[in-house]
């Protein structure tokens, strides 16, 4: 704080008045007791610094023998010194790319992205990704519409699980005429096993609409599509040549899983099935293991499988050709001993099955012969091989064909 003293004016001597110069005064006050002790320096105790040192030394020491090698191996080492790439040339029957691999086994994009492998659900260039499921403003696919759940049915079904107890089902139904449904466990994801032909199928017809491929395309058959399991493709001559239209009949009907991979390899691999379920809407629908998916990693739910057989009657997202193919595939699937066996007489059933051991499903539309029609979802974890799982799905399709057409 600063004051200022004036003196009073004085004339000089030419008569002109002459202001003095302002003096500046400060007044000092006495630093507080408090502050002062603050400013002075403390006395480190000994004993204290001692401590200290103790405890950042032996966190060095445990960052240096158990941390830092991990690191260097895994990271620091893969970076600064990569080690050369190693293509491995044995490939597996069903696979359609070579598998490339670190020789230390380093994966970055792991350990950049530690939680991508269990809640992942797309997959882009080999690599398991977590993104968002496209919904479009004017999306070409439609959902069901419900009205009032089949709590009848469904309370029947619960009975019929009791006395499988070492089946876990899925299962879901909705009555085209008026919108009823049946929900248990529909949402809840299992393996796809030879079911995920299903989407391939129509990402075919998708392609082909946009223009990116003809039904009359032809593709060569050769090793590196050969694949074990289901379909007599793999017995067949190297070379041969099949039009796209046999691949999807033998895909389907005979579920053959040479034919797939050659589909999917023609329409751009995993990678545009998954773009295209994501964008129909679907997020719980997956496809990372070429077939034969033993293992079970390509994932679905009922609802999913539910909600592209609905679609198949949409105009607005197939074309009525496309339609046409894909129901005369689906109409002549030679196994009949899932669903279809518990279907009623005369009764028309456009399916695709699925069997993995573990895993054992049925997904299409029932055709009554009262001019009823319905879709159906039936997928069952059961104990490998067990004919339980057969014998369940067969008393559900009967107990739901009974309710509904009456």
């Amino acid at each position: 704080m600063y004051a200022y003293n004036q003196q009073p004016q004085r004339r000089n001597s030419s008569n002109l008045y002459v202001v003095p110069q302002k003096q500046r005064v400060h007044y000092s006050r006495p630093i507080p007791q408090k502050q002062v002790k603050k400013l002075r320096k403390k006395k480190v105790n000994p004993i204290v610094y001692l401590f200290r040192l103790t405890v950042l030394l032996l966190m060095f020491a445990c960052y240096a023998c158990c941390v830092f090698p991990t690191n260097y191996r895994t990271l620091i080492k893969n970076v600064i010194f990569p080690a050369k790439v190693k293509i491995n040339t044995e490939m597996p029957k069903g696979a359609a790319f070579n598998n490339i691999k670190d020789q230390t086994g380093a994966d970055l994009y792991t350990m950049i992205s530690p939680i991508a492998n269990y809640l992942s659900n797309d997959l882009f260039l080999n690599r398991m990704l977590i993104t968002p499921t496209i919904q479009k403003t004017h999306s070409e696919v439609t959902t069901m519409y419900h009205t009032t759940e089949m709590t009848a049915l469904k309370g029947a079904l619960y009975s019929l699980m009791k006395q499988y107890p070492t089946i876990h089902p899925s299962i879901y139904v909705w009555e085209y005429e008026n919108g009823k449904y049946l929900d248990i466990n529909a949402d809840e994801q299992f393996s796809a096993a030879s079911i995920i032909k299903l989407p391939v199928l129509v990402r075919m017809f998708k392609s082909i609409e946009s223009g990116q491929a003809t039904i009359y395309d032809e593709m060569s058959l050769t090793d590196y599509y050969k694949a074990s399991g289901s379909g007599n493709l793999q017995y067949m001559r190297t070379g041969g040549k099949y039009s796209l239209d046999a691949l999807a009949k033998t895909m389907i009907q005979d579920s053959d899983n040479s034919a797939t991979n050659m589909i999917m390899s023609k329409i751009g691999g995993m990678d545009d099935i998954n773009i295209g379920l994501r964008d129909w809407g679907i997020s719980k629908t997956y496809v990372r293991t070429w077939l034969p998916d033993l293992t079970g990693t390509n994932k679905t739910t009922a609802n999913d499988l539910a909600k592209i057989l609905y679609n198949l009657d949409n105009p607005g997202f197939l074309n009525i050709n496309s339609r046409e193919y894909i129901i005369d595939y689906m109409s002549h699937v030679k196994n009949n001993k899932l669903i279809a066996a518990g279907l009623g007489e005369g009764a028309l059933f456009v399916h695709k099955t699925g069997d993995i051991g573990t895993m054992l499903g049925d997904a299409g539309i029932v055709y009554a012969p009262n001019n009823q029609k319905y879709i159906i979802v039936i997928l069952a974890n059961r104990p490998y091989n067990a004919p339980q799982g057969k014998e369940f799905i067969v008393k559900a399709s009967s107990l739901i064909y009974k309710s509904i057409v009456k």
